[in-house]
């Protein structure tokens, strides 16, 4: 199944140009990498609105996936998960528990991480971690599970 992906990076100084976003194309490498085809990108600030209008957006586009990096923590201004548990049908628990675990096993601060995925529209959204390696990391835990959430959340056929 070819994934069709839009990545949007939440980061008020990498919006602001204060610094070049790394965690985007991070994650543009890991699809391509993966089979996915990246057809959209975003660089928002952290802010719910504009966060949730990339999500719909991309979705509308024909994303079944979005992956976000960034706004995961409990900073002040972190709200991906608020964003989009805003405009989302489900979420999607094991996600979060996957990405969490593993990522345990490599930093005690991965229990500070509020990542999730949920489905928003016909999109499957997964709010991953800022870092451009902890982006990647959490990623390759869960996607093995990938195809078969977009299939579903984009309604086609599954073989299950």
């Amino acid at each position: 199944m070819r994934v069709r992906v839009g990545l949007i990076t939440v980061s008020d100084r990498a919006a602001a140009g204060e610094y070049e976003d790394k965690s985007g194309p991070a994650l543009r490498q890991a699809c391509a990498e993966y089979g996915w085809e990246v057809i959209a990108e975003a660089l928002v600030p952290d802010n719910e609105e504009q966060i949730r209008h990339s999500i719909l957006s991309f979705s509308r586009q024909g994303c079944g996936l979005v992956l976000s990096s960034g706004g995961t923590g409990i900073a002040v201004r972190d709200v991906t998960p608020e964003a989009i548990r805003g405009i989302m049908r489900v979420e999607i628990p094991g996600f979060g528990e996957t990405m969490r675990r593993c990522s345990l096993e490599i930093t005690p601060n991965a229990i500070l991480s509020r990542g999730l995925a949920a489905i928003v529209e016909h999109s499957l959204v997964i709010a991953l971690p800022g870092s451009p390696r902890g982006a990647v990391e959490c990623l390759e835990f869960v996607k093995g599970a990938i195809p078969h959430s977009v299939k579903l959340a984009l309604g086609e056929p599954t073989s299950c």
